[in-house]
């Protein structure tokens, strides 16, 4: 995501099935069809600007790709909107030996400002292809419940990559080869390792994704591109600068100076802080999610459903953000996580944030903040004992949205 002359830019979008998760790699023509609407919004969005990005397509979606020079205006500009920088040595604090000469302070310091104008363009994506898409277009793979099918299926506008140190995070070469199924052992878990062919990663290059599809599992067909696709990220510092001048223009600007005007709490003030957190006034899934974060909270829909209850309450989302964090930190849930490669901090901040910035912004109605829509999603966990109700949260979030 960096190199010693430029700093990239990149926008992710895949689609996501929670029921059947190799559904991209063994029926790839409904999928990416499903996703024409996203990709359409991306490109005009980004040519109003005059962006002209890398398109490449992969083995779930699609990548889009930019750079600017390290030293131009614009990228001067984005530095200076670098936030917590607090939180820049904890990041750096992870940076394995062998890429500590490499990384410095400013580079961590700009993809964390970089992850706000990326969210800013997922935001106006998301408003503009869920007028068009027929499954729910969200940012990230949050969890949504069943649709236009009885699966529980979406378009991610997958920036998650803005929520971890920048050293932890990469972007996929042109023409390599696409092992994700296998090297995560998708494949061999749901026995289809023989259903999904050997794919590559390739430019969209005079040609759609109909086109794409057969081209990436034939290699010759691949070399042939190879030799007449240029694929050298374009430099777009003209265009970057107009997305900025709108991000900065925005109702989301303002929240995020918002958000960031609080920090967490000091680690050594958890225990009379974030770790006696009232949760029994939550309603139970929230107070359920807290009370087993391993790995419910790790997940991005029981983030959004605590920064959704609490924000309800009246906290600052910042606040949310620490609560998550003190969770993630705390060696007694067991973490199999390597919190040692990513951040806590960071990643509660990325989320909390974009949960709540959603809501401020006006973009999310929270429609689905209610029983039969957390039921569905998986994250309703009621017995016959307990009840719970997300209406007055849902109630209190309407009256507390921004209306300027």
């Amino acid at each position: 995501m960096a190199d010693t002359q430029h700093r990239l830019l990149h926008l992710d979008v895949e689609y996501v099935n929670f029921d059947a998760p190799a559904e991209a790699f063994v029926d790839p023509w409904r999928c990416f069809e499903l996703q024409e609407p996203v990709v359409k919004a991306i490109e005009s969005l980004l040519l109003e600007s005059g962006i002209q990005p890398l398109h490449l397509i992969t083995g779930q979606g699609h990548h889009f790709v930019w750079q600017i020079k390290r030293a131009s205006e614009v990228a001067e500009r984005i530095s200076a909107l670098s936030p917590a920088p607090e939180m820049v040595g904890p990041c750096m604090e992870r940076i394995p030996p062998f890429l500590a000469n490499q990384i410095v302070a400013s580079d961590q310091s700009f993809f964390a400002a970089t992850a706000l104008l990326v969210e800013w363009l997922a935001h106006r994506v998301k408003e503009r292809a869920s007028r068009h898409a027929s499954l729910p277009v969200e940012i990230t793979a949050v969890h949504v419940g069943p649709c236009v099918t009885p699966q529980r299926e979406m378009i991610s506008i997958d920036i998650s990559e803005y929520g971890d140190p920048l050293h932890t995070r990469m972007i996929r070469m042109p023409f390599t080869k696409y092992r994700k199924p296998w090297v995560t052992g998708l494949a061999k878990r749901l026995g289809i390792e023989k259903e999904i062919p050997a794919i590559r990663a390739i430019p969209l290059h005079e040609m759609d994704f109909r086109q794409a599809l057969k081209v990436r599992q034939v290699d010759r067909e691949v070399q042939e591109l190879a030799h007449r696709a240029c694929t050298r990220i374009p430099v777009q510092e003209e265009g970057t600068s107009l997305l900025l001048d709108g991000y900065l223009a925005s109702r989301l600007r303002r929240f995020h100076e918002y958000y960031y005007s609080a920090t967490h709490d000091p680690k050594d003030r958890w225990p009379e802080t974030y770790e006696r957190t009232p949760v029994c006034t939550l309603p139970h899934c929230a107070q359920h999610v807290l009370a087993h974060p391993n790995d419910l909270l790790l997940k991005p829909a029981g983030m959004q459903l605590v920064t959704r209850c609490l924000c309800a309450q009246g906290w600052h989302p910042r606040h949310v953000a620490g609560l998550i964090r003190s969770k993630f930190e705390n060696p007694i849930y067991g973490w199999g996580f390597h919190w040692e490669d990513y951040e806590p901090g960071t990643r509660a901040d990325f989320y909390t944030r974009l949960f709540a910035g959603l809501y401020w912004s006006g973009l999310d109605r929270l429609l689905d903040l209610n029983c039969t829509s957390t039921r569905e999603k998986g994250f309703c966990f009621r017995s016959t004992e307990t009840t719970c109700n997300l209406e007055p949260s849902r109630l209190a979030l309407l009256s507390r949205m921004p209306h300027d």
